[in-house]
């Protein structure tokens, strides 16, 4: 059986919040809390580059690995950003039922 993501993500988002103010030492996460969000934000696109590059090969593995790299940086810039999981769960929930299409032109980005 698969692994579901909803209850992996969860425990990840509680233990990138147990990291804020750990050692920078001793946890990677800390350590990118205390480097800031620009720096959070860089490794983010750094690892979507990578997503996208091995989006393109032929080696699920590859891509498997770097889409959770992918996730885990973009919950760390939402811990640091003070946005929750949650926050966006409801936007996506807003979304429901409206076409991307005219989600797109009511933001103006058609």
């Amino acid at each position: 059986m698969a692994a579901e993501l909803g209850p992996t993500l969860d425990l990840l988002w509680q233990v990138i919040q147990s990291r804020r103010g750990a050692d920078p030492q001793s946890s990677y996460t800390a350590r990118l809390f205390t480097r800031g969000r620009a720096k959070i934000a860089q490794k983010l696109g750094e690892e979507a580059v990578e997503t996208v590059i091995e989006g393109v090969s032929d080696n699920p593995t590859a891509l498997v690995g770097e889409s959770a790299d992918l996730l885990y940086h973009l919950l760390v810039l939402w811990a640091a950003a003070g946005i929750c999981p949650t926050d966006v769960a409801a936007e996506l929930a807003r979304r429901e039922g409206t076409s991307g299409i005219e989600e797109k032109r009511g933001r103006g980005n058609l």
